[in-house]
């Protein structure tokens, strides 16, 4: 049977080139357009951060300040993530509708920053993908918040 799908797009014309990005929800539409925003970050840097983390995590992050978390997305350096918070978390007004319109588990935690860096560090450098390696490291600590970064690493390993 046929299914309805709604994307919702937004639209890039350079002078070099036209491109149109698709989304799942408005809330990740507005937090790419916020993203754009922001000098230096461009429509690959936008995707990739928002392949990384949902709209609530990348709110979430920006209100709380963590830059090292923002920092794991592919091809994003720390100072680039340092100017993204910067820039946007002025906007929190925004962000706590997005996140209001976003539907998320009752508890969201953070992983702990410096197991789940370590993690996805070490799945990386087996070879791995950052944001496949990223996910399944969320998941695992969110599900078992006190393991180690061995212990997560081995499940990860299983998961990959």
């Amino acid at each position: 049977p046929l299914e309805r799908a709604r994307v919702y797009t937004h639209f890039a014309v350079r002078e070099d080139a036209q491109v149109l990005y698709g989304f799942a929800s408005k809330a990740e539409r507005e937090i790419f357009r916020l993203l754009l925003s922001v000098s230096g970050v461009g429509g690959n840097t936008a995707r990739m951060i928002l392949s990384t983390y949902s709209p609530a995590e990348l709110a979430n992050i920006i209100t709380t300040e963590n830059a090292v978390l923002l920092k794991n997305v592919k091809g994003l350096g720390l100072k680039t993530a340092q100017k993204i918070i910067v820039e946007l978390k002025d906007k929190t007004a925004v962000f706590n509708g997005i996140t209001a319109a976003v539907p998320t588990p009752a508890t969201t935690p953070l992983p702990d920053s410096e197991i789940h860096e370590e993690a996805v560090a070490a799945l990386t450098m087996l070879g791995f993908g950052k944001a496949a390696s990223d996910k399944a490291v969320k998941t695992i600590l969110q599900e078992s918040p006190s393991l180690g970064v061995e212990e997560v690493i081995r499940q990860a390993l299983k998961r990959l």
